[in-house]
């Protein structure tokens, strides 16, 4: 799995330069094969996977929010900080106008890390996908607070479904257009007051604690997502479809039913997509690709699992994470160092990119060490405390 990450994190760093250095790539290969979405797909199947595991190896809800906020926040404002600061210099480029202009409420919508599903732009482009893994977080403690955990082949076929059957025809931020402040100060307030309830209440309280927040946030991503209801639900199905091949493989389901399930999730949902590209204007077929390669190399990657990885694609998976947060403001300082890519040979960009990733991997290895692992310490002291 960590090798898996460390090839999504690379794949996703070199999707975010090609505007910055390879403009031909991007006009040639893009419309046929979204990098970036393969990527993060990669990293959806991986986290349906891993994630819910965590949470059921622990057996408890308040250690797994103490775990996921602590190993999530600290580097999320960290980059964040560092997009601000680097648009306030005019080294990178400017803040959306939404943000600029209601900095609070753009502010108070990154604390909920559902910023995407709330209408509100992201202060770093790649903090999308974090809202759609915080839904995911949000159900999956849900459902284990109802005792529904096991429950993850239905769940993914269900999204599938959903994300064919209607998922073209659902609205594109309803709420925000019309509402938004509303809506982004009583999720941040129905967010505080679940988590507090699952990490220190009892009984109904821990349930519905689990399961508002759960529903608020199913319910933005299906009619208030900036991606469009079919790639939201087809996000949701496919982590759900990580986690059920994480029970196949434990034997935790019957092997059979929740395989055909599972199969399900890629032939709806590449089918969605493609379908999609078949009959609207706009469309392209780089999506339903790019999700039937990640797909792809996800199952590689699971049959492959009880053989050795290469130590380097294990060590970058490690440092994924600040890896995949901080490569952006690097390439936007190599856009402002390089200006048109156009103007410059072909030799002179591969040595920008060669000093670009460099310089993204040592970030990543020092905020990994300096950032992720004294919280993922901390997590683990505070998880062992009890509630009272």
């Amino acid at each position: 799995m960590d090798a898996l990450r460390g090839l999504a994190a690379l794949v996703v760093v070199f999707e975010h330069s090609l505007d910055v250095l390879f403009p031909e790539v991007r006009r040639n290969a893009s419309p046929w094969f979204n990098f970036g979405r393969y990527g993060v797909f990669v990293f959806f199947l991986v986290s349906g996977y891993i994630v819910p595991a965590s949470l059921e190896r622990r057996g408890d809800l308040r250690a797994f929010w103490i775990g996921r906020l602590l190993r999530l926040y600290p580097l999320f404002a960290v980059a964040a900080l560092l997009g601000v600061a680097l648009a306030a210099t005019g080294v990178a480029w400017p803040l959306p106008s939404p943000l600029t202009d209601r900095p609070w409420m753009g502010a108070l919508a990154h604390a909920t890390m559902l910023q995407d599903v709330l209408g509100v732009p992201s202060v770093v482009n790649v903090f999308w996908t974090l809202s759609y893994e915080m839904v995911f977080y949000l159900l999956v403690a849900a459902m284990f607070a109802a005792g529904a955990h096991r429950a993850s082949a239905p769940a993914a076929a269900l999204f599938a479904a959903a994300a064919a059957a209607v998922g073209a025809a659902l609205p594109v931020w309803l709420i925000a257009f019309r509402w938004q402040m509303g809506s982004v100060a009583v999720t941040a307030a129905v967010l505080a007051a679940g988590l507090l309830a699952m990490m220190f209440g009892t009984g109904r309280i821990r349930l519905y604690g689990a399961v508002v927040p759960a529903v608020l946030a199913l319910a933005l991503l299906t009619v208030n997502s900036r991606v469009g209801g079919m790639e939201s639900l087809a996000i949701l199905a496919t982590m759900f479809a990580g986690t059920a091949l994480y029970r196949i493989e434990r034997g935790q389901v019957s092997r059979r039913p929740a395989s055909a399930l599972v199969a399900l999730v890629p032939a709806l949902t590449v089918a969605a997509g493609a379908w999609a590209a078949f009959t609207t204007a706009d469309a392209s077929w780089d999506w339903p690709i790019a999700v039937t390669a990640a797909w792809l190399t996800f199952l590689l990657g699971w049959s492959l699992r009880h053989r050795g990885m290469p130590r380097v694609l294990a060590w970058l998976g490690l440092i994924s994470y600040s890896l995949y947060l901080l490569h952006t403001p690097v390439l936007q300082v190599v856009w402002r160092l390089t200006g048109d890519p156009d103007d410059m040979a072909l030799a002179e960009r591969l040595g920008w990119a060669v000093a670009a990733i460099a310089c993204v991997v040592a970030a990543a290895a020092f905020t990994y060490r300096a950032v992720e692992r004294p919280m993922q310490r901390l997590a683990r002291r505070l998880s062992r405390r009890p509630a009272a």
